[in-house]
């Protein structure tokens, strides 16, 4: 019999139901047992939804609170000192704390670093090791995660990151080799794994992304040592990779002592016949052949095709499940009885994977006529997409044919330009910005609402809006920043919003996903040629410009953005598409410079995040990405400063790339790691202006003047001052007005202080090397 599974389920609930519980606890208005309830009823509707698909065991160790990273962290004890807990049990609040620097209980702290997933939008919490770093096993949730499945019925299966992942990803002190932790750690992974197997689990899903990655030689041998050390425990491990193929590192996986591997057979279809050669025969072939990653519904014969064969030869030891966990997509289409009924039919949220499963699995077992009425609706869905007229805009690839390469380029370097601006700007030293985004109060969310839903008609609801903006830049004066936004009250997310302004994207109702924590986005869906019907922002920021004469940023999401942060077509190339997006905000930023907007900000916090897992794909994609982003802004004329930002990321890898995007100003999130991020810029000798974020957004505390000073002196020590800027690390609408004003009223008072430091000389000219990359 073909065993179905899943590597991981969604979290948030259908309605956002963890998000709530979540907020409400920490705001005070909720309290332990509620939170804990919402999510007892969280996985118990999950597994059911499993269970009733066929799937032999249930996914238990998957669901979280904030982050999966986190809670492996804090059952193994590895807690940094500054959130120590009077007892070796690590407590519900310390969790919080070291994901948001504070808690309903406990002393705030700095909050520990987060960065992205893979290649995904997802945020993880990173580890903190230090050179005497021990682990203890210092939580019981898993455990008692395990005897609510089996209480309820389940056979559990426990999901857990792997040693080798968290280890990679864990941040150690300089100096610290962290593979002389591995030993100690796979000590206490044993011991959790002996835990499990007393409360009779089966089988145990140790998450091994990293197989997908360039691993140096240490490594590879690190896995067979760690796995070595693990075979001696009882429970069966199924060590689980994805995001991309194992590549050369699929020999190495395939001879891990362990009970089955899973690989990712929709990035690397062709791996499944490799696998299965390298396997030995008692060993199970979890094959990852519906995307848990996009929302298209699978080609169900195509995939039995490569299915049907793998069968034949392995029986029993086939299982199926989703390439990774379905974290990554909505949970239901089912209420999305908005959306155009032709492009429902060719979707698939988490439960309709789930449901793909089953099928293939019944097609496996009985046979393909046994399930042909499914495969049939299945096949002319596809069908239709192909043949749908709304795909394809001719006068869209027209345009894309007809570029350029002078297109792509700005009319003056870098150097010319900024004499430029600052003659036009009349700046001064460490000018002060935000990144674009003002808190999205109850107010603007009910009127948002109101409108949608037709009890506030258009002209009520932007009257409303230009309201929030007068409010948002008057704050903003009173504060004295230098260079102001608009706020973005109109705004429901920064990529959705535009979504819903460009042909070829589709909006859904409820289809969220988790990004961090109770931090939740709903992704549009590219279904066609995208272009710009008329003006997004111009008439807004036009508005919010007449109010003062301090300049305002136009702002903009970036192309990269745009595509990464969508549920994106898979009918073509992704930079067909991406160069798509870029012509239509080509449009958007010559329109903004023409209304008078003298700074245009375009977003790509999802550069980094996009690169390819693997080194020999990313020259490709780099070019790609940075040919986009200057297709898209290089229309600007040299008066015009363009500014973009980028969310945590490691910059060392692709600080030539982000030279070569050519933005005048850039802004990046450094607070969290105290400005380690900006040591790429420097060494690489930047030569544009940056603006290393000051406090961390992502915590509700306040940040001290003189430790955003401190900050900044150190960003001076490592690039010239004159080039500096002075903000927050990202947008501002997930807090509250008071701890804003708080904030940028110090971060204000941080940048005189600067100033009366000592002189700051004109604007400096970039070294030859960086400003070649930029040509």
């Amino acid at each position: 019999m073909t065993i179905l599974h899943t590597l991981g389920m969604p979290r948030i609930g259908a309605n956002r139901e963890l998000k709530w519980a979540l907020e409400d606890y920490w705001k005070g208005s909720g309290n332990a047992d509620a939170l804990l309830g919402v999510a007892r009823e969280l996985r118990a509707r999950h597994w059911a939804l499993q269970a009733d698909a066929g799937c032999r065991y249930v996914a238990v160790g998957d669901f979280s609170l904030y982050d999966h990273v986190l809670d492996m962290s804090t059952r193994l004890g590895v807690v940094p000192a500054r959130f120590a807990a009077t007892n070796d049990a690590v407590e519900l609040d310390t969790v919080f704390r070291m994901a948001r620097g504070r808690a309903p209980s406990g002393r705030p702290a700095f909050a520990c670093e987060m960065t992205k997933w893979f290649d995904t939008n997802y945020h993880y919490i990173v580890p903190e090791l230090v050179p005497d770093q021990r682990f203890a096993l210092s939580r019981a949730d898993l455990f008692e995660h395990v005897e609510e499945a089996k209480s309820l019925g389940y056979r559990p299966k426990a999901v857990l990151t792997g040693p080798l992942t968290w280890l990679w990803l864990a941040k150690a002190r300089a100096g610290l080799d962290k593979l002389g932790l591995l030993d100690a750690l796979v000590q206490a992974y044993g011991a959790m794994l002996a835990r499990l197997y007393a409360l009779q689990v089966e089988w145990v899903q140790l998450d091994e992304p990293i197989l997908a990655l360039d691993l140096p030689a240490a490594w590879r041998v690190a896995f067979e040592r760690a796995y070595h050390g693990l075979q001696r425990t009882h429970p069966r491990i199924l060590v689980a990779s994805y995001f991309g193929g194992l590549g050369d590192n699929l020999v190495t996986a395939a001879r891990l002592p362990i009970a089955g591997l899973h690989v990712d057979g929709v990035s690397a279809p062709d791996e499944l016949a490799q696998v299965a050669d390298w396997l030995p025969r008692h060993k199970v072939l979890s094959a990852g052949c519906v995307d848990g990653r996009n929302v298209w519904r699978s080609d169900l014969g195509a995939v039995l095709n490569r299915l049907e064969p793998l069968q034949a030869r392995l029986g029993d030891r086939l299982w199926l499940a989703p390439s990774c966990s379905l974290l990554h997509v909505p949970l239901d289409l089912a209420t999305e009885s908005e959306l155009d009924p032709e492009l429902r039919s060719w979707l698939a949220f988490g439960r309709q994977k789930i449901e793909e499963l089953s099928l293939l699995g019944r097609a496996l077992e009985r046979g393909r006529e046994t399930v042909a009425e499914a495969l049939a609706g299945n096949h002319s869905a596809l069908a239709t997409r192909r043949a749908s007229a709304r795909v394809v805009r001719p006068e869209v690839r027209a345009r894309l044919a007809a570029i350029d390469p002078g297109d792509a380029r700005r009319p003056s370097p870098y150097p010319q330009r900024a004499r430029v601006q600052q003659t036009w700007l009349q700046l001064p030293a460490y000018p002060t910005t935000t990144i674009g985004s003002f808190p999205q109060t109850a107010a603007i969310r009910n009127a948002r609402r109101d409108f949608r839903s037709g009890r506030l008609s258009r002209e009520g609801y932007e009257t409303r809006m230009r309201a929030e903006i007068a409010d948002a830049v008057a704050a903003q004066e009173r504060l004295g920043l230098d260079v102001l936004v608009h706020g973005e009250p109109e705004r429901n997310d920064m990529v959705e919003y535009f979504g819903e302004q460009l042909s070829g994207y589709a909006i859904t109702r409820g289809g969220w996903v988790q990004s961090y924590g109770s931090r939740c986005v709903k992704p549009p869906i590219i279904y066609g040629d995208v272009a710009r019907p008329s003006p997004m922002t111009v008439a807004w920021s036009r508005f919010a410009q007449s109010l003062t004469k301090r300049p305002v940023k136009g702002m903009l999401t970036g192309p990269i953005t745009m595509l990464k942060w969508s549920f994106v077509r898979d009918d073509q190339p992704r930079f067909v598409t991406a160069r798509q997006i870029a012509l239509a905000l080509r449009d958007e930023i010559a329109d903004l410079e023409a209304a008078g907007i003298g700074i245009i900000q375009v977003d790509e916090p999802a550069f980094r995040e996009a690169l390819p897992l693997r080194a020999g794909d990313r020259d490709r994609y780099l070019e790609e990405a940075v040919t986009a982003f200057r297709l898209a802004t290089a229309v600007a004329s040299d008066r015009t400063q363009i500014h973009t930002h980028m969310c945590y990321s490691e910059f060392n890898d692709i600080i030539t790339a982000i030279a070569a995007l050519d933005a005048d100003v850039i802004t990046i999130e450094t607070a969290r790691s105290d400005m380690e991020l900006l040591g790429a810029f420097a060494e690489f000798e930047y030569p544009n202006g940056i603006g290393p974020g000051v406090y961390d957004i992502h915590s509700p505390n306040v940040p001290e003047v003189d430790a955003m000073v401190g900050l900044m002196q150190k960003a001076a020590a490592r690039i010239p001052a004159q080039r500096l800027w002075v903000n927050p690390d990202c947008g501002l609408k997930t807090r509250a007005w008071p701890e804003v004003e708080a904030a940028l009223a110090g971060m204000v008072e941080a940048a005189h202080r600067l100033r009366s430091s000592g002189r700051v000389e004109p604007i400096a000219m970039g070294t030859a090397a960086a400003s070649a990359a930029i040509r």
